[in-house]
Order: structure tokens, then sequence, then C-alpha cells
């Protein structure tokens, strides 16, 4: 099938890159001719892995290109997928200007019956407006052509999004119209050979899952992180606490892990804007809102143990904590909103010296620290602990999972450490001769 992508980011460009890679003909398009020509050639603007090889592998292929010409992909393809960004607004709603913009263009060059589908991440009720937006365009050429908007919210995690899409859990399209489901049927199906996965329900419970699904996930880290905080008050172990519950299917092990709070591009984006569109509709979410406000103050956990350890030596001013991990997840680059930024910022204002490493985020921490110099980065993670008076653990790469911590004591100063993901064992720590402070135990 002739399939068009707009906006090859996160989203757009494991979408073009694995419906190329099931034998689909795939146009990409941005406006950014610069990023167009470094796709074209090979040059990812994103670490996702696999990503890279599977772009490389269909655009040698000729079933993957990448073009500034909007018109192209329209005219040569069925389906064309909205995949633009949708920042907060500052309300902490989604701003759709970027999506609205893209339904324009497309009205502005449609000559023939096309699935619109809408795969940004959208508040409810944006369906219509993209639909209005296309009409708007189509009466002002004096055409009246047939189109479908559909709505396919993206489940992809950042670190393992060319598995999630290859084998979906679930295909939520949001379409009133049964041909077009049946289009979108035969779209994914390579993606469903085991059993069927595609659920097709109206549009605005498409729009509306995408977001309660974030939102539930979110609120099990809030949740978690909030019994953390208790047990490490009353003397109860949250990492046994973690195995007890999470043997109830009902509840189960995923996203019950207690840290330093979440973060990236979708989580706290989508939160805020259901937060936003509740209010909107005349509800206000409690549930939502508390999630929101345990997440910000649990960015701060890490960074108080750190800053009251010290209190008692001196104070933080002209001391180095070594930091692992920047990104706010493992196997990605992307620190949105990532819990490091709050750590290291309150470290740092306190008058410390931070001395990081990441196996990916290195270049995006240099864009958002900018020439801050009291943070120095290092590219082996061992570097970073040399003459630091502490460690601080934040992004759990597989990296830092089994360290040798003969060495990592040799180099630190001081054997101080504290484990914002509950990495090791603290009967360990204290058998190897370390300090060792964790989250809710």
């Amino acid at each position: 099938m002739n399939i068009c992508v707009i906006g090859p980011g996160y989203v757009g460009l494991v979408t073009a890159a694995c419906f190329a890679e099931m034998g689909n003909e795939v146009i990409c398009v941005s406006r950014n001719e610069e990023k167009v020509n470094n796709l074209n050639n090979g040059v990812i603007p994103i670490y996702e892995p696999g990503l890279e090889v599977l772009v490389e592998k269909n655009l040698k292929d000729a079933r993957l290109q990448f073009t500034t010409s909007l018109e192209e992909g329209v005219k040569n393809s069925l389906f064309i997928f909205i995949a633009v960004a949708t920042p907060p607004d500052e309300d902490g709603s989604a701003d759709l200007a970027h999506v609205i913009e893209v339904a324009k263009r497309i009205g502005r060059c449609l000559d023939a019956y096309r699935v619109i589908v809408n795969k940004s991440t959208v508040p409810v009720g944006t369906a219509e407006k993209v639909r209005d937006a296309i009409w708007s365009e189509l009466e002002k050429r004096g055409i009246d052509l047939e189109f479908d908007v559909v709505s396919n919210p993206e489940f992809l995690k950042e670190g393992d999004a060319i598995n999630d899409f290859m084998k979906p859990d679930r295909i939520v399209v949001g379409t009133d119209n049964i041909r077009t489901a049946e289009l979108i049927k035969e779209l994914y199906a390579p993606f469903a050979r085991e059993r069927e996965k595609l659920i097709v329900m109206d549009v605005r419970s498409a729009e509306m899952t995408k977001y309660a699904a974030n939102a539930m996930l979110a609120t099990k880290i809030s949740f978690m992180n909030e019994m953390a905080n208790i047990c490490e008050r009353v003397g109860a172990d949250v990492s046994m606490v973690r195995k007890g519950i999470g043997s109830d299917h009902r509840i189960g092990y995923h996203f019950i892990y207690p840290g330093v709070g979440y973060g990236g591009s979708c989580f706290p984006k989508d939160v805020q804007a259901l937060i936003a569109t509740s209010k909107e509709s005349g509800y206000k979410s409690k549930i939502l809102t508390t999630v929101e406000e345990v997440n910000a103050a649990q960015k701060k956990v890490l960074a108080q143990k750190i800053i009251d350890y010290f209190q008692h030596k001196g104070g933080l001013n002209g001391k180095t904590v070594a930091v692992w991990g920047l990104a706010f997840k493992p196997n990605t680059d992307d620190m949105r909103e990532a819990p490091s930024i709050d750590i290291i910022r309150r470290l740092t204002n306190e008058g410390a010296r931070i001395q990081a490493h990441d196996p990916e985020a290195i270049k995006e921490a240099k864009r958002v620290f900018g020439k801050n110099p009291n943070v120095v980065y290092f590219d082996n993670h061992y570097d970073a602990l040399k003459d630091a008076n502490c460690m601080a653990l934040i992004t759990e790469w597989f990296l830092y999972r089994n360290p040798d911590f003969e060495r990592t004591k040799r180099l630190l100063k001081s054997p101080v450490v504290f484990d914002g993901r509950n990495q090791y064992s603290p009967k360990e720590m204290e058998r190897l001769g370390f300090e060792y402070f964790s989250i809710g135990r």
C-alpha cells in the first residue's frame, strides 16, 4: 500500500520505517530540508534501538523516502498519517497548531479519496477539527471530495518502539465508517497475524483511549512513589511491598517500580492535557492533579537526600557528585522532563559540581544545561566517579546494573551511593563498605 507520514519525529519515523519494513511504499514529509537530506542519507536525529538499521534498509530497498513536498506525499498515497508534535500550551492543554496547519495543507492539495489518520496524541474532538480544516480548504478550491479522518493513537515505549509497533498489544482505530475500518484492518494485517488486534470504536473514544492509557500508567508510578515515601517513614521496605502487591494478577508488576519520578515526552504532557480537557468539560480531575503533584515532588527526593547528607559535612558547596544516567529512561537519548534535570539543577544551585555519564544522552544534556561550568561529562561511567564525594544513580541503564563495586569504591573520595532506582541490595552495599541510600527502604 502507499502511505504518507507527515512529521518524521519520534512517532512518525518509527511509523514510516515499520510500515516500509512490511513492504509498503512510504513517503515521509517534513518542511525541514536539512532534516530531509540527512534522513535520505541515513542520518537519524534520535536514538532508538533498531531504528537506524530499519531506515537504512528500507531506503536502500526504495520502499522509504523523505521529501519536503507534502503534495507529492498526498497525491501518491491512500493513507496519510499526521504525526506532528502537539506540545503543551501554557495551560497544559495540547497545542494543535501544527496538526491543524497540516490538515489545511492536505486540503489544499487533496485530489482524490484519502484516509487521513491522526497518529499524533491529540485531545478529544481533534478529528472533527482536522475534518473541518480540510473541508474549509476544499471549499475555497470549489471542490467536493470524499475523505475520512481516523484516530489511530500510538502506544510506543521509547527504547522499545520498533518491537511495540511490529508486535502491538492492540491497534486502536476510531472511525464510524465500516469501509474505512476494513481499509485500516488490511493495512495493519501484517502486524496482527497471530490474533485479532484491531479494536474499532468511535473517534472520540479512540482519542480518549490514548490519554487514559498514559494517565493510568503515570498513576501507577506516582502511587508506588507515594508508597515508597510512606515505607521510608514507617520502616518498611518498598521493594518487598512491590513484590507483595505485584504478585496479585489484578495489579501486576509493570509500572510499580519506585524511583525519582516519571519524565519523557508522553506521561507529563498527556497527564497535563487530560487535566486541561477535564477542566474544559467542567470536571475537576482530583486523581490526575494529585498524580502530577506527587511526580513533581518525587523529582526532588533524591536531591534532598544528598543535600541532607552533606549538611552535616560542611554543605554541598564545593563537593562533587558523580551522576550515572541523564535520559528520562534507558535506551533513549530523550531528556524531555527527565528527573535528572531537576536533580542536577538543584544540586548545582547548592554549589555542587556534577560529573555526569550517560550512554546516549550526553549530547542532549549539553543542550539542556548549556555552558554550565559545574556540569562536566564523561564517556566512561567509571571516569565520572574519580574523586567524587558520592555517586547518584538516576537512570537504570543495564550498564549500571552490576558495576565493579570495588573499582567504584576506589575511585570515589568517599564510598557513598544514592540509588534513585533501587538497583542495588542494601545488605550487599553495606557488606561492601558503602554508605547506601535508596528510595523507600
